[in-house]
This record gives C-alpha cells, structure tokens and sequence, in this order.
C-alpha cells in the first residue's frame, strides 16, 4: 500500500516526512521528492522568534535541552550520590553482621541456581564461570553418546547460569 502526497492536488508517492509542528516530531504529513524540496525550502524553524529565543534554543541545543546543575550546586546529582554514601542510614558499617546482610541480597533464583551449579553463596563470579565450563564439559552430550539424562542437567546448568550472570555477572 503506497501513501499519497499530502500536498494539495498531488497523487505521487509520499516517501518523506515533513514536519506539522516544529516542536512535535511525532506529528508529520507524507510528501513526494517534488513538494518536500519545496517544504525545505520554505521551512523556517526560527520563524515567530526574537533573538533572545534563537539564542536560547542555541545555548540549550549543547546540552541537548536538558537543565544542567553547576557541580557545586546542592542539587547536582554527583553531591546527591555522595552524600548519601556517606550516610550509613541502614547501620550496615558500624554492625559485625555486615557479611550476613550481603548475603540476603542473593534473590531466591540465585540460591536455586548455586545449588544446581554446586556452588555455596559466598562464590565470587570468576569461580561461577569457570565452574560453568567445567560442567558444560562434565555433562555435554557429545562426551556421554548422546544421553537425554546429561542433555537435561546441561539445559539446567545453562538456565541457572545465564540467571547468575544476569543478576551476579560481571558488568
């Protein structure tokens, strides 16, 4: 199906888009090659704006018109970051069960997964990889004539790790 040229008394093909409104670029009419060199022509963004709204939009389009905060502003999202960094509001530093809290940040499906993996909680990711190609080799079918039996514990092992490394993987 071919869409018709928008523009008045025209039946080509309108293949380009051209904008209805300058600030809404969801929002455009079809034109054929013919109109929408005319449409170019005759656009003019700036049109209806005094100097200082040109130079504005001038400025803003640097940051992709997006407010920015000096660094040193209370409200820059870095001095956010920091400062409540800085804040031990749950009490994690100043307890001894800090290795205990870190461990009930592993999800149940992570716990499921070490468990098919063999592996305990406390594991770092080097050893959950190097444990998955041990068993990708221990259990692949090609190393076991073909055996349904390993084909399963190998789809298991590959499901429990792309879980891990989804939620523990390395970044």
């Amino acid at each position: 199906m071919k869409i018709i040229c928008d523009w008045k008394n025209c039946n080509e093909v309108g293949a380009y888009k051209a904008p209805i409104e300058k600030d809404n670029s969801k929002k455009f009419r079809m034109l054929c090659l013919e109109h929408i060199k005319i449409f170019n022509k005759n656009w003019n963004y700036f049109e209806n704006m005094n100097d200082q709204q040109i130079e504005y939009f001038i400025k803003s389009d640097l940051t992709w018109h997006k407010s920015t905060k000096k660094f040193g502003s209370s409200e820059n999202f870095f001095n956010i970051l920091w400062n409540n960094a800085l804040e031990d509001k749950l009490n994690i530093f100043n307890t001894s069960d800090y290795k205990n809290f870190k461990k009930t940040k592993i999800s149940q499906q992570d716990r499921d997964a070490l468990q098919v993996m063999e592996l305990n909680e406390d594991v770092k990711w080097e050893k959950i990889h190097s444990k998955f190609k041990e068993l990708v080799k221990k259990f692949h079918p090609d190393k076991n004539q073909g055996s349904k039996k390993y084909e399963d514990k190998l789809k298991k092992i590959t499901l429990a790790y792309s879980q891990l490394k989804k939620t523990l993987g390395k970044k």
